[in-house]
Order: structure tokens, then sequence, then C-alpha cells
């Protein structure tokens, strides 16, 4: 596999490498993930927030019905969106760690070939 020193060496290195990128793109995407948590956090704090101000200001139960249910679909909704956008996320973050990783592996089987 190695033909002198020299090759184990840079083979060493390019590993080195392929694991800081991999980490870099963990990380970032690790962030982007809490940017994403806290915005979603903070929208959905804010819509509560306006659940409680409308059903404090309604008169009857059919009224206050009506509001909790509109709330509850736009919750549902948001929910939902979210969670496929997060799920893209780390679908993304995934193959953005894993490719160093997968060129490196390329790299031995090219080298072992």
């Amino acid at each position: 596999m190695f033909k002198n020193m020299e090759d184990m060496q840079q083979f060493g290195k390019d590993q080195l490498e392929a694991a800081k990128v991999s980490a870099s793109a963990l990380t970032k995407g690790f962030q982007q993930i809490a940017t994403e948590t806290g915005d979603f956090s903070k929208k959905s704090l804010e819509a509560s927030n306006g659940l409680f101000e409308k059903l404090a200001g309604v008169k009857t139960l059919d009224k206050a019905i009506e509001v909790q249910s509109e709330f509850a679909k736009s919750a549902y909704e948001s929910f939902v969106a979210q969670a496929t956008k997060m799920g893209e996320l780390y679908t993304a973050i995934a193959k953005e760690a894993y490719k160093p990783v997968e060129d490196a592996f390329a790299k031995v089987q090219a080298a072992a070939k």
C-alpha cells in the first residue's frame, strides 16, 4: 500500500486534513441548527403570546374555541415546516461532513490498486 515512508506520512496528513474539514463542517452545521432552533422558539413564543392576547379579548366560548383551533392549526403547520427544514439541514450537514472522509477513502482505494 505504501511504497515509502513519505507516502505513509502524506497519507497521515491527508487523513488529518479530512478530519479537520469534516469537524469544521459539523461545527458550522450545528451552529446553523442552533440558530434555526432559536429562531423557531422565538416565533413560537410570539405566536403563543398572540394567542393569549386574542383569548383575553374574546367574549364568547365559541369565539375562544375558534381562536384556539386556528392557533392549533397554525402551530401544527409551523412545526411540520420547521421539522422538514431541520431534516434537510441535518441531511446537508451529514453529506458535507462525510465528503472529506469519502474523498480520503477514494484516495486510499486508488493507492491500493
